[in-house]
């Protein structure tokens, strides 16, 4: 599981490189993953922070996960704008049904081995608006009102330093995938079911 795991961070890195190429001087480029189940198609579109050297980016004890969510009080997975969930077909999330849609991720992160997927109905804002309130601006001022699913992620370590933040989608049958994302030596995994 894990060689697939890095081979497919690798393969995503090499297809987004001409994404990147388009816009390098930008602090954190696009990116996007997508699948097609059947005739529907998945997609999440985020963009891509760099390590630039830093290490131990989600922090340790106490202040595990500051680094990354500032002051907001979840991590947008990403930078910038929120990232978003795009799904042609209904997807089931540990017990709970997502219907098909357009959605905010955020990640809760409790600690190196607990984090957790948020799949919110909040909008995002395309650049800071501060008097836009029904839509949001990374996670700020992100509230769990508006949360439609949540699920625990499986935590594992990576085989490499990944430089830059990745989201692709694995192990991906007709029935269902994994979401998986990885950033410096973090692999978060979030497996759903297409609904029936």
């Amino acid at each position: 599981m894990r060689k697939a795991l890095v081979l497919g961070f690798v393969a995503a890195m090499l297809a987004t490189t001409a994404l990147t190429a388009q816009d390098e001087r930008r602090k954190s480029p696009p990116g996007e993953a997508a699948t097609q189940i059947g005739d529907h198609w998945i997609e999440i579109e985020y963009n891509r922070p760099i390590l630039r050297g830093r290490t131990g980016i989600f922090g340790s004890g106490d202040e595990y996960g500051k680094k990354v969510t500032g002051r907001a009080p979840v991590w947008r997975l990403g930078a910038d704008q929120s990232t978003r969930l795009k799904t042609e077909v209904a997807l089931k999330f540990g017990d709970t049904t997502v219907p098909a849609g357009e959605y905010s991720l955020f990640a809760q992160l409790d600690g190196p081995d607990s984090w957790t997927l948020i799949i919110s109905s909040w909008g995002a804002q395309e650049g800071y608006n501060p008097e836009d309130k029904e839509n949001l601006w990374g996670a700020y001022g992100y509230t769990t009102d508006k949360d439609v699913a949540r699920l625990k992620m499986q935590i594992e370590p990576a085989q490499v330093s990944m430089d830059q933040f990745t989201i692709i989608f694995v192990n991906v049958t007709d029935a269902g995938g994994t979401i998986a994302m990885g950033w410096e030596n973090t692999v978060a995994l979030a497996p759903f079911m297409v609904a029936k």
